[in-house]
């Protein structure tokens, strides 16, 4: 992942083309045991506009998603304890958490992991490394997907 000076042409294009969805919908969750990877992927979260919580395991996610669903989750495949497709399989499986977008951060580029995570219910696959643009065009990718609520318009 690098930061570079491509997030600002991104980002303004991004919020303009969907002020009213980036105002419904605040808050991510970053699932990510790398310190660095998770520190870069909550600052470009950030800069977009958005609240973020920042967990490194997946038993801390699947807590953390239980008692406060974000309105999207970025989340790694390879964590401690249980891994992103566990927490996948999860989400899917609860009613609340079902449409909530999952975007994988993954460094796995084989295509039977983009098959098994789209399988489990990912809405979109980013292999690290990746520029600061790319992740936005993934996060688009996945609002995109969204309809908001009467709870998101709160």
């Amino acid at each position: 992942m690098t930061q570079g000076a491509d997030l600002a042409p991104t980002a303004a294009v991004w919020l303009n083309r969907h002020r009213g969805v980036m105002q419904a919908l605040r808050r991510a969750l970053v699932v990510e045991d790398h310190p660095d990877a998770r520190a870069l992927v909550r600052t470009y979260l950030l800069g977009m506009g958005m609240e973020v919580v920042d967990v490194a395991e997946g038993r801390s996610a699947i807590r953390h998603l239980e008692s406060s669903p974000p309105d999207l989750v970025c989340l790694d495949l390879m964590l401690p304890e249980l891994s992103g497709f566990e927490v996948c399989e999860f989400m899917r499986a609860h009613p609340s958490l079902r449409n909530v977008p999952i975007l994988i951060m993954s460094a796995r580029a084989k295509p039977m992991d983009r098959a098994f995570a789209e399988q489990v219910g990912a809405t979109a696959y980013l292999v690290k490394p990746f520029k600061r643009s790319e992740f936005g065009r993934a996060v688009e990718a996945c609002m995109s997907h969204i309809q908001p609520t009467e709870e998101h318009q709160r």
